[in-house]
C-alpha cells in the first residue's frame, strides 16, 4: 500500500488524526524530523486515540533516509504552489506522498527536485491559503486507493 511521508510535521493533533487515518487504510507513515511534539505526547494520543497500535509508523532523520528505507518510490508532493490536479495521476501502491510543515509548506528545493507532475494541488477556492494537513491527507489516501478500486481493504 501506499506511503505518506509528514516532513517536519509540527501539530500534534493533525499526525494523531493520520496515524488513524493510515491505521484504517494499511498505508504507512514515515515522518521526517525534526518533530514539532514528541511521540507520545497526549494531545497526539487523544487524537489518535487507541490506533497507534494498528498503524505502522516510521521516524527517520531526513528525507534522504526516508525515501531510501522506502527504496525511492515515486513521490507525490502536496502544494499549493502544485499545477497538477491531485487526481491527475495514475497512481500505484508503491507510490509515496509528501506533505510539508503545517505553518511553511514543503521547501522549494523539494519541489524543484520533483517533476512538476509530481507536485500535486488540491482544489480549493481562490480565497482559501490550505487545507488542514489531515483533511489533505485524507482527500489524497482515498484518491489514490479510489484509482486502484480500494484493493486490499477487508
Amino acid at each position: 500500500m501506499f506511503s505518506l511521508i509528514l516532513y517536519e510535521p509540527e501539530i500534534p493533533p493533525n499526525t494523531g488524526n493520520i496515524i488513524r487515518l493510515c491505521a484504517n487504510t494499511g498505508v504507512q507513515l514515515h515522518l521526517v524530523r525534526p518533530l514539532g511534539f514528541e511521540l507520545d505526547e497526549p494531545r497526539l494520543k487523544r487524537a489518535g486515540l487507541d490506533y497507534r497500535e494498528f498503524a505502522e509508523v516510521t521516524v527517520h532523520d531526513d528525507l534522504p533516509a526516508c525515501l531510501s528505507a522506502l527504496q525511492h518510490p515515486r513521490v507525490f508532493a502536496l502544494s499549493t504552489r502544485g499545477d497538477t490536479d491531485f487526481s491527475a495521476p495514475n497512481f500505484s501502491d508503491s507510490d509515496a506522498f509528501l506533505f510539508g510543515p503545517e505553518t511553511r509548506g514543503l521547501p522549494q528545493e523539494i519541489l524543484d527536485s520533483l517533476p512538476p507532475e509530481q507536485t500535486l494541488r488540491l482544489p480549493m477556492l481562490r480565497t482559501s491559503r490550505s487545507l488542514n494537513l489531515s483533511n489533505a491527507a485524507a482527500v489524497m489516501v482515498y484518491e489514490a486507493w479510489r484509482q486502484l478500486r480500494f484493493t486490499g481493504r477487508g
